[in-house]
């Protein structure tokens, strides 16, 4: 896990960019009803609006805010270093797919008159699929990456 300043940036845009990609392929196959090759390219025309929004909300409002209900139910160092993780992975993706569905229902879905209605239904159809995601592959892939990157730095501090 990110110990500087610099390596919490490092693994901000890390998590961003492998969930916001994941996320938007998953819409644009819901919408085409369907996966397919082409879904993977047409994701980066979103990823350029989105990354940097993803990366902005989580890095300056969500970071804190996902920690302090986080730690209403697990305390570092008493509880598991995995529960620690489930409890703040699970409170960020309660934060971020709300927010991240009403900037995508507002940029890509044209809700109208709709807006609440279709914003409710990205999110409700979001949320499992950035759950799981978050949990299951994007977590342990960005912790593994980081881990990589930053072996030496965290070697030098044993």
């Amino acid at each position: 896990m990110p110990k500087t300043k610099f390596q919490s940036v490092v693994f901000t845009l890390l998590m961003a960019f492998v969930m916001v990609y994941a996320m938007i392929c998953y819409n644009i196959a819901m919408e085409f009803g369907g996966m397919s090759n082409q879904i993977f390219l047409m994701a980066f025309a979103e990823m350029v609006i989105m990354w940097p929004v993803a990366f902005v909300l989580e890095f300056f409002v969500v970071e804190k805010l996902s920690h302090m209900l986080a730690f209403r139910f697990v305390t570092p160092g008493v509880d598991k270093p995995i529960m620690v993780i489930l409890a703040i992975s699970s409170m960020i993706v309660c934060l971020m797919c709300p927010m991240m569905s009403l900037i995508a229902t507002l940029l890509f879905k044209n809700p109208g008159v709709e807006i609440v209605a279709v914003w409710l239904e990205t999110a409700v159809k979001n949320f499992p699929m950035a759950l799981c995601w978050q949990i299951f592959f994007a977590g342990p892939l960005v912790r593994f990456v980081f881990g990589l990157m930053f072996k030496e730095e965290a070697q030098k501090a044993h």
